[in-house]
């Protein structure tokens, strides 16, 4: 039997170091546009009390020697246990004979990290080139990740957040500004919007925080939160007016929040969204004036995975 390789949190931080992830992301965004990834729709388990969903994604290149399945977990009351709200790991298997090939028990990091890089990737090709405040709408572990890794596409240090619960949205400001960003805490999500031009939305909301009256000319969103059915950031008038919207996988995105409730299983409308990927190979137009309104809504795809994976293990 071949050996086995596990690699630990600590030691898949390191190698992450050395990793460009925006422009591993972007390479699999493009990948899996052009065709040369399998993967299957995902698995979901939702689980009621404790409040928690389990997220299971699996795939491979076509080019690739193994395939990879991850568990992604997010249980929402473990802040106040002083737990991370996301944990999972990464099983990596030998696709010519099925072999346990290694074992990434990163604790949801690289779904962290790789979610983040997703959102940079959409704000490098779809964000106005001069955002002078990010806003962001959440006050969990995504809202602050992507705003880090905006940073590498569009640098600016000033934000304005707005999260539903206080404590924790004081406590998401007190670790960004020990960051080196200023933070300003405001009223509504609303008036996030009206003050920003590049908006991150990262929550678990059921129903929409961001109306189409919110939204000025020249904005872009990066929408994170709706990565199930039950879930929505963005009211439908946004879809279905914005002059760019854009996804991951038109496949997986009709099954879920935002374009599900803008869309349904209107298939006509579905093919004015462009997938991320193939703005990034230059198949479908990004931004093209400074005036349009854009939107990337997001839910994850196994390519992204499949790349951290492998990536990591090269490292």
């Amino acid at each position: 039997m071949t050996a086995i390789t596990f690699l630990n949190p600590d030691e898949i931080e390191q190698r992450v170091g050395n990793l460009d992830v925006v422009a591993l992301m972007e390479q699999a965004f493009a990948a899996f546009s052009k065709g040369e990834a399998v993967m299957p729709m995902p698995g979901e388990l939702l689980i009621e009390d404790p409040p928690g969903e389990v997220h299971l994604k699996y795939g491979y290149f076509k080019s690739g020697d193994t395939y990879v399945i991850k568990i992604a977990s997010g249980f929402w009351n473990n802040p106040a246990k002083g737990l991370s709200s996301s944990d999972g790991l990464l099983l990596v298997f030998r696709k010519e004979t099925g072999e346990l090939a290694a074992v990434l028990n990163d604790r949801g990091r690289l779904t962290d990290l790789r979610t983040a890089a997703a959102g940079a990737v959409a704000a490098k090709h779809l964000a106005s080139a001069d955002v002078d405040t990010v806003g962001v709408i959440g006050n969990g572990i995504q809202a602050e990740l992507q705003v880090l890794a905006l940073q590498a596409v569009r640098p600016c240090k000033n934000i304005v957040v707005w999260g539903r619960n206080p404590e924790r949205t004081a406590a998401y400001t007190r670790r960004m500004e020990e960051n080196g960003f200023t933070v300003q805490i405001a009223p509504s999500a609303s008036d996030v919007a009206a003050r920003s031009r590049l908006i991150v939305t990262a929550t678990a909301s059921p129903s929409p925080l961001l109306q189409w009256s919110d939204i000025r000319p020249g904005t872009h969103i990066t929408a994170i939160g709706a990565d199930s059915a039950d879930k929505q950031e963005l009211s439908e008038a946004i879809i279905r007016n914005a002059d760019v919207v854009a996804t991951d996988s038109r496949s997986q995105a009709i099954t879920r929040g935002e374009i599900l409730r803008a869309y349904g299983d209107d298939s006509a409308a579905l093919s004015r969204v462009a997938e991320i990927g193939e703005i990034v190979s230059g198949t479908a137009e990004g931004r093209t004036s400074e005036t349009q309104v854009t939107v990337a809504t997001l839910s994850g795809l196994a390519v992204q995975d499949i790349a951290m994976a492998s990536a990591v293990l090269a490292g």
